[in-house]
């Protein structure tokens, strides 16, 4: 199982870094297999230490794909590093072991502290569609244009039905990184 979440990490002079991440569920750890280059891996090698974030504030997703990476932090208690204020649940991380990769290391962790800080009432389909948006706007470079342009139609009709204020927020900022790519990439942005 995968869940969607951001993870904070913090470098060795004390930077915190927040990005949006699928974190892998085994039976007694936590797997996170950022893709190379990442400051999140850099950070959790020197660390060995990170903190998982269960939000359903979809905009810190949109938020961090597209820059927008100041969002209110305070102490973690067990590990180096901080979590989300306003986050609904958190996971201290310790890094037991890694596996090298090309591509994608796969990073091995186990929870030393986790708390509940809010109810999560669930997700509407705003909200899933702005992740699965953001999970695409961070894969533009590997997918298909066609492929693009059908999962966000697809994506909309949920966002028209049962947006709030946060989620067209967290899309728009979106919808603005796509242009902005397609406009850097013509040829990549034209129909097959």
């Amino acid at each position: 199982m995968i869940r969607e979440t951001i993870i904070t990490s913090c470098s060795p002079q004390g930077v915190v870094h927040i990005a949006p991440m699928g974190v892998h569920v085994l039976d007694d750890e936590l797997l996170i297999m950022p893709f190379r280059p990442s400051t999140t891996l850099d950070n959790v090698l020197a660390s060995r230490a990170a903190v998982i974030n269960y939000t359903d504030d979809v905009r810190i997703f949109a938020g961090c794909l597209s820059g927008r990476r100041d969002w209110p932090l305070i102490q973690a208690e067990r590990v180096p590093g901080q979590r989300l204020a306003e986050t609904l649940a958190h996971a201290e991380l310790e890094l037991l072991r890694w596996e090298e990769d090309e591509l994608r290391p796969k990073l091995y962790c186990r929870v030393v502290h986790e708390a509940n800080h809010a109810p999560f009432r669930g997700f509407n389909r705003a909200q899933y569609a702005v992740l699965e948006a953001a999970i695409l706007v961070s894969r533009l470079h590997m997918l298909p244009w066609d492929k693009i342009e059908s999962e966000l139609a697809y994506l909309r009709i949920g966002l028209d039905k049962t947006a709030g204020a946060k989620e067209l927020e967290a899309w728009g900022w979106l919808m603005d990184m796509i242009e902005d790519f397609k406009h850097a990439n013509p040829d990549k942005a034209v129909r097959t």
